[in-house]
């Protein structure tokens, strides 16, 4: 149900703004001008009468077309609406208050909101640098990100979220949160600092009815010095205008203060804020050197619109089952989510599309498993594992010790182990892997370990090196970094069997590494590797058991949390 009123203030300013700009179809935050008043026109509003309704209907599939029409005919369409709406304005206002005429029958059979949206987004496949909205530069930022078309942005997740869409009072505020205020422009100051020249500092004093706050914004340049720049600001915030500013609070010497808040001045209290920050819950994208976030986040905004051509994979009756958001509704509120419980809401369908695809993903390869051959039965028990346990300088836990039998248990069968280990750092996920490598070598086989980098092999290296020289196991380390003579070494080793675990980096997925029998693969953080390089490490043997370690299970989306 849509809000009792139309929100004529929003209609007027963008029909006003389109025709100020000279019709050209004007690119906003979220959605074109023709967009956002065929959505807009595509619900009724509860306190609309039935005789009003096809008009407002009529007006919506008018500019589903404004793109493809003549300026002539977009000045006139635009002017025709404004005379409808301040007719209509002065008819519901004088009649006072409406009776909610809601009902499903009513509704156009065709949604309005599906259809424009359907005609005006972009392709999922259309390449970035086609799209006007962004252009060759812009696109050519984007891919130093990997970011080349529509669906390359649909599916570049946030790695993180900040909420500025809390509001609060200024007496509310409290050091640490990140929050929006409202307030009036009590006292500007605008001046160079004394220590650097080429900085200049904005000081605004706002208040609200219930206290005050100072807040401070930077300006790094010799442009912003000018005397012509500070008059703009002036203008900009005039004691008495009423501003919205969304920040970090933090404590100082002088009490609270918004840490370089984001500033949009508004016209009247209740105004629509329509900034990409403030009043929102602002995505944080992974960022390279020379690419801003606002480029992405306009970038994405445009892309969004494209979301609503995105096919679910998963069944009606599966989303229903799990209460599962649609996947073109998932994505624009994992990147702009209308307030924290969407974000969760959008979060939960993605996060279950991860799980489910590699739950998908290990049944497919346990079937092939199966009907290729059988693995190696590896021993449960014997004299390595026993030493081991004597010289482990802890107990382990409760949850250890369930995780180390269920691995132990498959490592018996002739079907090919694929488990997945989840645990925080430090949570002991080592432990349970070298347990399954000595299982594989005492029953007269060799494991390999690959890491994502160099660094993270080194580690496991060294941990490796302390335990496996008190049961006497020689262990060695392959990276890009080895020396061709060592390289020649290792790779002699694992042919004949002296080497029983070789722990490394890609180095290990090379045509010259061969292992005489490789009984077990454990890889660490999975997601950091493709299913090419992890399935070429595994031909290194016949069928071997694949142990997998991670503390983000699932690659992208988990990684948002």
């Amino acid at each position: 149900m849509t809000n009792e009123m139309p929100d004529w203030i929003r209609l007027h300013k963008a029909l006003a703004f389109e025709a100020e700009k000279g019709f050209i179809d004007l690119v906003g935050k979220q959605y074109r001008f023709s967009e956002f008043l065929c959505l807009t026109f595509g619900n009724f509003p509860t306190a609309l009468p039935p005789k009003e309704r096809l008009r407002w209907h009529q007006v919506g599939m008018q500019f589903a077309n404004y793109p493809n029409l003549t300026l002539p005919e977009r000045q006139h369409l635009v002017a025709e609406v404004r005379r409808y709406l301040n007719q209509l304005q002065q008819e519901l206002e004088t009649e006072g208050p409406q009776i909610n005429y809601e009902s499903k029958n009513q509704h156009p059979t065709t949604p309005i909101v599906a259809e424009v949206s359907k005609r005006l987004a972009p392709t999922l496949d259309k390449q970035l640098r086609d799209l006007p909205e962004i252009g060759i530069r812009k696109s050519e930022n984007l891919g130093r990100l990997n970011l080349y078309t529509v669906r390359d942005l649909l599916f570049y997740y946030p790695r993180d979220h900040i909420d500025y869409a809390r509001q609060v009072n200024i007496s509310e505020l409290e050091g640490g949160e990140t929050v929006t205020i409202i307030a009036t422009v009590k006292r500007f100051n605008f001046f160079t600092s004394p220590k650097n020249k080429k900085l200049s500092i904005l000081e605004l004093i706002l208040k609200d009815n219930t206290g005050q706050i100072k807040v401070t914004r930077f300006y790094a340049g010799a442009r912003f010095s000018s005397r012509g720049w500070q008059e703009s600001l002036k203008r900009l915030y005039p004691v008495g205008s009423m501003l919205a500013a969304c920040g970090l609070v933090k404590g100082g010497k002088y009490g609270l203060t918004l840490d370089n808040p984001e500033l949009e001045v508004l016209a009247n209290p209740g105004d629509t804020i329509d900034s990409l920050t403030i009043g929102r819950v602002v995505p944080i994208y992974a960022l390279t050197e020379g690419v801003m976030a606002n480029t992405v986040r306009q970038a994405m905004m445009i892309a969004l619109t494209a979301a609503v051509n995105l096919k679910d994979p998963l069944p009606k009756g599966l989303r229903e089952k799990y209460a599962l958001m649609e996947l073109k509704d998932a994505i624009p509120n994992i990147h702009f989510p209308k307030d924290s419980d969407s974000l969760k809401i959008a979060r939960r369908r993605l996060v279950f599309d991860e799980f489910f695809y590699l739950q998908l993903g290990l049944l497919q390869r346990q079937k092939k498993a199966r009907e290729i051959q059988t693995s190696a039965i590896l021993a449960p028990t014997g004299k390595l594992l026993e030493e081991f346990n004597e010289i482990l300088p802890f107990q382990l836990t409760g949850a250890q010790q369930r995780v180390v039998n269920e691995i132990l248990t498959d490592l018996q069968k002739p079907v090919a182990m694929n488990r997945l280990v989840q645990g925080d750092v430090g949570s002991g996920k080592t432990v349970v892997a070298v347990i399954a490598i000595l299982a594989a070598i005492q029953s007269g086989y060799q494991a390999a370990l690959m890491a994502p980098t160099e660094v993270l092999a080194e580690q496991h290296y060294r941990k490796l090196v302390s335990w496996f020289n008190l049961l006497h196991l020689p262990v060695e380390l392959l990276t890009g970094s080895t020396k061709i003579a060592k390289r020649r070494e290792i790779h002699s080793q694992l042919e004949t069997g002296e080497l029983p675990l070789l722990v490394g980096t890609h180095a290990l997925i090379q045509d010259k590494v061969n292992f005489q029998h490789l009984g077990l693969v454990v890889i660490d953080e999975q997601h950091r590797f493709g299913v090419q390089q992890r399935a070429k490490l595994q031909q290194k043997g016949e069928q071997p058991h694949v142990l997998t370690m991670t503390a983000t299970p699932i690659p992208r989306t988990l990684a948002l949390t």
